[in-house]
């Protein structure tokens, strides 16, 4: 039990008896004001597949904590769908539903005087949410993964959510028919758990693992299967022995581990959103953290796996052949990982994958031997110039060609540019650029799965670049760039652009570039107005007021004084 609510229950004479009644009414007798008192933050609802097997997840988990002599006490928060979401005005509250989900934790874990908390999510804004808020508050905590979806399964390949957005762009194409569109739908998402590929939720999941915040070879399991459950059990045991210990976040979340955890991130060919993310985990615990990092580590970390959205493989396929520790073990064994970090467990890195070994199975080829990864670097990209002089993120994986100059095709949101493509209005060569999407200018900063997913079913992906100050999904590859920042609505160059203006796209240099004259942009920015506020009240309004450069993670409590 916390210091705070110990003294208010056991010390404070006549005040006690009102703090012990209410505790008396959801469960406590007499020998468990002793014991501490253990948060599940459940993330469970019907929204989303993602998310709706979690329930039974919270229940283990609160059965295993009474098991190992704490107390549980369970509370819910939110989730936003990206998947339904997606290409819609609503997700704008995606990125902020992140924000919402740390606040919320924060705000019941302090606010009840919690001795630690079992946070357990599924959709993509569940894993960096909670892991922002164990940060702040620094109590013992493990997070959970509510686990990954199963493929589907059509014609002999394995079907993820992207295949069905992928096939609007392929229907749209006169790819396939409107019978075989319909097929892909209806069986892209089988059951319950998230995304199926290395996409934001699995990478997300694999980051938190790596990083010692979850359980051994949690991050890849289905949501569906046996062990998953176990693995909560276990998990509850493994947490409330944490609280006895003392073994708090600060202790497991550096800088050494936070390297461990990207590092993870490119030789799994992660979602670019995990530097989003990873920048906002950074802040909240208190470890400087910049794009730069991100970039240093791509250029000494090889993709190891071959895994969707520009692979051949899902997350399960991953957890057959050994998971993230396997993928860890590799990296240990050849100094890309420090084996000297503390996980939630006790256990430093290099304990806990002793048994683990050295290479992948020769009978497979999701993992790559290390003598023939899949890329000799990692594919998160950090690219700079003059469209982005903070930076901007690149996903090169699966890029034939990751070099394009051409016109720019300018488009003032997501669904302007969508309907251009579909109405077979982009040319082979062309840049699209979408913006005022970013964090304040969306707000919100959406993801670009429609389009990106469209122009792949269209056939452009290795010849149409598409830059953006929004984000993409997980799902997402090809010659894309995210996270423009400055964004537009701040008068970033990205707000300058002119329909036919010549852009570059060199991910092999790192550089995006507008081939105008400094004078000529200088001109443009003199001669720029920021637009008025989509949203002046609620949430989105105050989001916008709030948030910070994607550079800098889009985290809302930077410099607040």
């Amino acid at each position: 039990m916390s210091e705070n609510l110990r003294s208010q229950v056991v010390t404070q004479g006549v005040q006690r008896s009102p703090n012990r009644a209410m505790l008396r009414a959801v469960g406590f007798q007499d020998e468990d004001f002793s014991k501490a008192i253990v948060g599940i933050a459940n993330g469970y609802s019907t929204i989303t597949p993602c998310n709706m097997g979690i329930n039974k997840l919270a229940l283990i988990a609160e059965i295993g904590i009474k098991n190992a002599k704490a107390m549980p006490q369970m509370f819910g928060t939110i989730t936003i769908s990206d998947g339904i979401s997606m290409g819609t005005e609503g997700m704008k509250y995606s990125l902020v539903s992140r924000e919402v989900i740390a606040d919320s934790i924060e705000t019941a874990c302090n606010g009840q005087s919690m001795d630690g908390v079992l946070a357990i999510g599924g959709c993509d804004k569940n894993m960096p949410g909670a892991m922002i808020a164990i940060a702040r508050m620094n109590i013992p905590a493990i997070f959970v993964y509510g686990g990954t979806i199963k493929p589907g399964h059509y014609n002999g390949r394995d079907l993820t959510v992207v295949s069905s957005f992928e096939a609007v762009g392929q229907y749209s194409a006169a790819k396939i028919d409107e019978q075989e569109l319909f097929e892909v739908e209806r069986r892209a998402c089988p059951g319950a758990g998230s995304c199926g590929g290395m996409f934001t939720a699995n990478t997300m999941s694999s980051a938190i693992e790596a990083l010692g915040m979850s359980l051994p070879y949690s991050s890849t399991m289905a949501a569906e299967d046996e062990e998953k459950a176990e693995s909560t059990e276990k998990s509850a045991f493994v947490l409330v022995e944490a609280i006895r210990k003392q073994i708090l976040p600060s202790q497991i979340i550096t800088r050494k581990s936070i390297e461990n955890a990207i590092s993870v991130v490119m030789a799994v060919g992660g979602s670019t959103n995990a530097v989003l993310h990873m920048l906002a985990i950074a802040h909240a615990i208190g470890v400087e953290l910049t794009l730069d990092d991100f970039e240093a580590i791509r250029a000494r970390v090889p993709v190891l796996c071959d895994l969707k959205p520009s692979g051949r493989y899902v997350a399960t396929d991953l957890h057959k052949v050994g998971g993230i520790p396997q993928v860890m073990k590799m990296l240990l064994v050849h100094n890309l990982i420090h084996g000297d970090c503390l996980t939630i467990t006790g256990q430093t890195v290099a304990e806990a994958l002793i048994d683990v070994p050295e290479e992948a199975p020769t009978n497979q080829d999701v993992i790559r031997p290390w003598n023939k990864p899949l890329y000799k670097e990692g594919h998160l990209a950090i690219l700079k110039g003059n469209l982005a002089t903070e930076g901007s993120v690149a996903k090169i994986t699966g890029v034939k060609a990751p070099k394009i100059t051409g016109p720019a095709r300018v488009f003032e949101s997501e669904e302007s540019c969508l309907d251009a493509i579909l109405a077979k209005k982009i040319n082979p060569g062309d840049v699209i650029v979408i913006r005022y999407e970013g964090p304040k200018g969306g707000p919100g900063m959406r993801e670009m799965l429609a389009p990106t997913s469209a122009i792949i079913g269209a056939g452009l992906g290795d010849s149409v670049g598409l830059i953006t100050d929004g984000r993409f999904s997980g799902g997402t590859y090809g010659m894309v760039v995210g996270h423009v920042a400055p964004e537009a609505a701040v008068g970033g160059a990205i707000a300058l652009v002119e329909e036919g203006d010549t852009i570059t796209i060199d991910a092999h240099a790192r550089v995006l570039h507008l081939h105008i004259s400094d004078e000529e942009l200088a001109l443009r920015r003199a001669n720029w107005q920021p637009r008025p506020p989509r949203y002046t009240t609620g949430v989105l309004a105050k989001y916008t007021k709030l948030v910070s450069s994607s550079s800098l993670g889009a985290v809302t409590d930077l410099d607040l004084f």
